[in-house]
């Protein structure tokens, strides 16, 4: 099956792709959602390391998945004005432990400290604090469009993109605009 999310015209550089992917597995405005289906899930989680090889998807490890989509889609649309995110990433934040390790070239790097799925997800925190320590964290925004959402990765010269892809949603919203503008 072809998901929306298999060819993404904005990428995240680095491991931020990894967070754009996860949020991008719901595509709001088809409301095609690739971890609905645990048989679409499970495989897309252990290609993307969010789950072990040959490790069976759980119910409520898929809920829990799906509501860290959700909690880190709100924390990119806290990073062009929106509301502070949930308590999902406090809560996943609270029950992951990271170890450090030291590589030959003198870097320190952190990892979950452990294999289910939730450490597994605690190391998407950890991306996100990479990210926001290089100032990457802040490039990666949310569709305007509240009916799109979509990640994505913003590179524009001055850091002022909005829509996902101007060809449609913003076209369709700056239509719509124009619309009610000229009715009133």
């Amino acid at each position: 099956m072809e998901w929306y999310d298999d060819h993404e015209s904005k990428p995240a550089p680095g491991r931020l792709r990894l967070i754009q992917a996860l949020v991008n597995t719901l595509d709001r405005e088809s409301h095609q959602d690739r971890l609905a289906d645990p048989a679409h899930a499970a495989p897309w989680l252990t290609e993307n390391g969010l789950l072990s090889p040959g490790e069976q998807l759980t119910e409520p490890d898929r809920r829990t998945v799906i509501e860290v989509r959700e909690a880190l889609r709100a924390l990119i649309i806290h990073n062009t004005g929106g509301p502070p995110a949930d308590g999902a990433l406090t809560r996943l934040a609270g029950a992951g432990r990271a170890v450090a390790s030291l590589g030959a070239d003198g870097r320190i790097t952190l990892a979950p400290d452990g294999d289910t799925v939730t450490d597994r997800l605690f190391g998407l925190l950890l991306i996100v604090k990479d990210a926001q320590d290089d100032g990457s964290w802040g490039h990666l925004k949310a569709c305007a469009n509240d009916e799109c959402r979509w990640a994505f990765y913003d590179r524009s010269r001055n850091h002022g993109g909005t829509w996902c892809e101007m060809s449609t949603c913003g076209n369709k919203l700056k239509n719509r605009e124009f619309r009610a503008r000229r009715k009133s």
